[in-house]
């Protein structure tokens, strides 16, 4: 690569000025997207474990609608999701703020991902753990909350932290309604300065924000192995 090939590769992708003239505009869309993923994650988790806990209960028609609720969304692209959420449900009466409509369409979808990551951690679990529970006198939920769970969870850690990884790389489909998120923001200022490098800036936020959650990833993973061997 020449001198003057490099140059130009940095006035366009990494130029100093547009980067500080933007950056009030990338911080905010960076602080956007935590909040978004603050917000939606724990709520997919729940979601996800409500989902579990009733199929564990075994109910034919329950555990029926539970699997085609996991199917239906994991199935449904989540950028057609948040189309018929934020622009669709105003034709039914119901119109939602664009943060609303991103949390809601990114809950859906990533509910059942989370849910089939607990029910395959509690279906897992022995079932005469559970009967030794329900002998003991503890009532079902009980059993499931107080016995299941915790043996379930550990075996499920690395699965569900590499979800909420998908799922917070996933808010950034919260441009398509506007809702100036860090992509939706880089974009912005990318039309301002005339210049990618807001675009580059923005792949190096996401970058450090989540490399080191991609490395705790990794690193469950390998111990959840060892621990199978």
């Amino acid at each position: 690569m020449t001198v003057e090939a490099l140059n130009l590769f940095l006035d366009n992708f990494a130029n100093w000025d547009s980067l500080v003239r933007v950056w009030p505009l990338l911080w905010q869309g960076l602080q956007l997207t935590v909040l978004l993923s603050v917000v939606t994650v724990p709520i997919a988790v729940a979601a996800g474990l409500l989902i579990a806990v009733a199929y564990s209960f075994h109910h034919k028609w329950i555990n029926l609608a539970l699997l085609v609720w996991i199917d239906l969304f994991r199935s449904f692209p989540v950028l057609v999701l948040l189309i018929l959420i934020f622009y669709g449900l105003p034709f039914l009466g119901l119109k939602l703020p664009s943060f609303a409509a991103c949390v809601l369409a990114l809950v859906l979808n990533h509910s059942g991902y989370y849910g089939e990551i607990f029910r395959a951690g509690i279906e897992a679990v022995p079932f005469g753990q559970r009967e030794a529970a329900l002998a003991l006198g503890l009532r079902p939920l009980q059993a499931i909350f107080l016995v299941i769970l915790p043996q379930a969870l550990s075996r499920v850690v690395a699965p569900l932290a590499s979800n909420s990884l998908e799922l917070v790389k996933t808010t950034s489909i919260a441009s398509l309604v506007a809702l100036p998120e860090l992509l939706r923001s880089a974009r912005v200022a990318q039309e301002q300065t005339y210049n990618p490098t807001p675009l580059t800036a923005a792949a190096i936020l996401f970058f450090v924000l989540l490399f080191p959650f991609a490395r705790w990833v990794a690193r469950l993973e390998r111990d959840m192995i060892m621990r199978q061997r």
